[in-house]
């Protein structure tokens, strides 16, 4: 593992990870997504691995590169129409309702 990402590990509030690279966000946009920015950063981070001979300063670039293209992919949009996680992938966009929500856990109480 690159010694950037060894860094970034430890993190647990998305906004270390933005303040570590220095860049601006908006917190109302981190505060409702910030699972699905740090999803979508680690999916970046996946699709193109940072190399383990990379420099630190490209290696860095890089990640701040993907950490500013996560947020501002929800700043352009939502996560229901991103669908980073599995529940909104099932659902492709369908509403819930609380009945059917309720029904689903009366049924699951049951035949427990």
């Amino acid at each position: 593992m690159h010694s950037v990402l060894q860094r970034i590990e430890g993190f647990s509030a998305a906004e270390e990870f933005f303040d570590f690279f220095g860049i601006a966000y908006r917190p109302e946009v981190v505060h409702v997504n910030r699972l699905h920015i740090l999803k979508r950063f680690n999916q970046y981070l996946s699709r193109t691995p940072i190399p383990d001979d990379l420099d630190d300063a490209s290696a860095w670039d890089l990640c701040k590169q993907y950490l500013a293209q996560a947020h501002d992919d929800f700043v352009r949009s939502s996560a229901a129409q991103e669908k980073v996680f599995k529940i909104f992938q099932e659902q492709d966009g369908k509403s819930v309702s609380l009945d059917s929500l309720k029904t689903s856990l009366l049924s699951r109480k049951r035949s427990s």
